[in-house]
């Protein structure tokens, strides 16, 4: 077994029987690295909390590894990236997530760990009304905010009109699978699936010869809303896997945005039922995103006022100094876009952000934006 490399560890520990993608998680980040689980298996019972004999036990498993280094040889051959959670590459919005795979297979050219990044879902039954809104959406988007990233499950319907769209509007754009890298599906989406390589990617947790079942799909939504910073809904029936992407999103604390319809009409009672409900913001123009996000069309946006330079509160600890650091040099930033500055996880965020408004530092905005005062 290789306990020195960190790839190889973890798909190992995804494949002990046992342990699910949650304490995966647990243990990776109470350890550090994946590594260091396997390497420390005797000694985690004493060195984290809740972990028993039995988990030690359990990760005496060779078999995980002779996997893993069966997947890793088809990496190299297929030049595929392993991303790991001690990857700087790692999309770090989906990292603060207690669910995120602990491991992720990437081929293609997009970084995820930039400014703007959405996720687009919906029907597998798009109407023109639908095939419309994401043609509209996403050209006027390249407009305001040319460097925003898009995410989708390459599915039918809505997923693939938004790839379409994105690459025609030479925007990245990533699809989610539901299955491993040896295969795509649906595969009347192969060329489509190609052309991403060049111009956003393909993202998987699965191994290869997983096949893409009907849970797969559920585990894959979690990735695609756990990618961005928001969750567009452009069409859906009363149920479905967008409103399942929907309401995950929600979880995160994640925006999410919904395009109306007309009362009475199948593809449109989802979205309906989004804005209603309070679950979706009503969209209906990309201005209205940009605008309700705080983005920009730079990646750096350009504060309109004059603001001070060089802060230092010797009161403020470093995590305080470099949130206002990023506030003061950047401009109004929304908690998202912090969290990307600064590689502080949400939880942390939350409570810094609060305590810097409380001491009069920085106000809140409308659409969740913080502003240095």
């Amino acid at each position: 077994m290789n306990l020195s490399d960190e790839c190889v560890c973890s798909i190992a520990l995804t494949q002990v029987p046992g342990i699910g993608r949650v304490w995966a998680k647990k243990l990776v980040d109470g350890m550090g690295t994946a590594a260091d689980v396997f390497r420390l298996r005797t000694e985690l019972p004493e060195r984290l909390s809740g972990v028993s004999r039995r988990v030690a036990d359990l990760l005496d498993c060779p078999q995980a590894f002779a996997r893993a280094e069966q997947e890793v040889a088809f990496m190299e051959k297929n030049r595929i990236r392993c991303l790991t959670l001690a990857d700087e590459a790692y999309p770090s919005r989906l990292r603060d997530c207690d669910d995120a795979p602990i491991v992720l297979f990437y081929k293609g050219a997009a970084r995820f760990n930039v400014p703007h990044v959405l996720n687009m879902v919906g029907t597998r039954h798009a109407t023109d009304y639908g095939k419309e809104l994401c043609a509209t959406f996403l050209r006027d988007l390249k407009a305001l905010c040319p460097d925003v990233l898009v995410v989708s499950g390459l599915a039918y319907g809505i997923d693939i009109h938004a790839h379409r769209e994105s690459l025609v509007n030479h925007l990245p754009t990533v699809g989610v699978l539901a299955h491993g890298l040896d295969r795509i599906y649906p595969s009347v989406h192969r060329k489509t699936a190609v052309d991403m390589l060049e111009q956003g990617g393909l993202l998987t947790e699965f191994l290869t010869e997983t096949n893409p079942d009907k849970h797969n799909f559920i585990a894959r939504n979690r990735i695609v809303a756990g990618l961005a910073d928001a969750t567009i809904v452009i069409e859906s029936a009363a149920k479905g896997g967008s409103l399942i992407t929907a309401d995950i999103a929600g979880s995160y604390h994640r925006d999410c945005f919904a395009f109306p319809g007309r009362t009475g009409d199948l593809y449109s009672t989802g979205c309906n039922q989004l804005i209603r409900d309070n679950k979706a913001s009503l969209l209906l123009s990309a201005e209205d995103f940009v605008q309700a996000m705080g983005w920009s069309s730079s990646s750096k946006p350009v504060a309109t006022e004059p603001v001070q330079r060089n802060l230092f509160f010797p009161d403020l600890s470093a995590e305080e100094q470099h949130i206002l650091r990023i506030l003061s040099e950047q401009g109004d930033q929304q908690i998202n876009a912090l969290i990307v500055a600064t590689n502080i996880p949400v939880h942390r965020m939350n409570a810094l952000l609060f305590e810097l408004e409380m001491k009069g530092l920085i106000r809140v905005l409308a659409g969740g934006m913080y502003r240095l005062l």
